[in-house]
């Protein structure tokens, strides 16, 4: 069988990830213990869990003319990722320095850099997205892009997976392109705003979502009334910085195989708890055999 063809528009940083106990607060130094640099960014990391995952996948995003983006570039491309059209420009790659505690909770500071020009895409990039299976974006890089990218997706009959991530309001045209919406569950207020019931609030705007919920699972609901908790994968967590960019990557991969998208939901929760159970997002996100040891058949 083919591979399922995934289409990633997104970022990419180069990951400064350090370990501490406890957070440092505000004004506040803290001791750290493990110090790790590993390429990241919503972007390379959901393209990467696409491909571990069993996709063939495509990077669509911007790397800097520095030391990082060559290094960037290398990681990914060494993780399976096809790198063809992922730009380079003049100035510095994004950067993101992470921290993480002994819970394995992180508190993260992201510079765009380079992600920041993506304001457009050329011909053939957009050629790229409508050939794919399943196109996958985030909110990390400018919405004009992201929405160029999810229409051109539509008009070709290509799935479109949109991670609402990080949290902010969504254009309503964006929005009315997108066939299934994923997001963490305490987000969703900066999509449909206080709303008495979040989640009819959401299949009000798209056909189909599925929330995170941390250690409680996740929750996959649609049009057709389906509404359905999926359980955690109970691990020991080290980090769980990228367990939803593995859920997502994850996700795209089993919907675009044609798995029904409770059993989808439910394996992509599996590749999130796989995912923290390591330090460094793009480190640790799984490959499917990982992911099957952990994955349990909804009911």
């Amino acid at each position: 069988m083919d591979r399922t063809r995934v289409v990633v528009v997104g970022s990419a940083n180069m990951d400064l990830v350090a370990t501490t106990p406890t957070l440092p607060g505000r004004g506040e130094t803290a001791l750290g213990s493990d110090f790790v640099m590993v390429a990241g960014g919503k972007g390379a990391n959901q393209a990467i869990a696409a491909s571990r995952a069993g996709a063939a996948c495509t990077l669509l995003g911007a790397i800097g003319s520095d030391s990082f983006g060559v290094t960037l570039k290398a990681r990914i491309a060494g993780a399976g990722v096809d790198t063809e059209h992922l730009r380079v420009v003049y100035g510095a790659s994004g950067v993101a320095l992470v921290m993480v505690d002994g819970g394995g909770q992180s508190a993260v500071l992201v510079t765009p850099g380079a992600n920041a020009s993506l304001t457009g895409l050329t011909g053939s990039e957009l050629d790229v997205i409508r050939r794919a299976d399943v196109l996958v974006a985030q909110l990390e890089t400018p919405l004009e892009a992201v929405t160029e990218a999810v229409l051109a997706a539509r008009s070709a009959g290509t799935r479109v997976l949109l991670n609402a991530a990080p949290a902010r309001e969504v254009p309503a045209d964006l929005l009315a392109a997108v066939d299934l919406l994923v997001a963490k569950e305490k987000h969703a207020p900066a999509i449909v705003g206080a709303a008495p019931d979040v989640r009819a609030a959401l299949l009000d705007l798209v056909p189909r979502v599925a929330l995170t919920l941390g250690a409680q699972g996740a929750w996959y609901g649609d049009r057709d009334g389906t509404a359905v908790h999926v359980p955690a994968v109970k691990v020991d967590v080290v980090d769980s910085t990228a367990s939803g960019d593995a859920f997502t990557g994850a996700l795209a991969v089993a919907w675009g195989e044609g798995r029904d998208l409770v059993s989808a939901v439910a394996w992509a929760t599996a590749a999130g708890a796989a995912c923290a159970r390591r330090l460094g997002a793009s480190v640790a996100l799984p490959h499917r055999a990982e992911i099957d040891e952990l994955y349990t058949a909804p009911v």
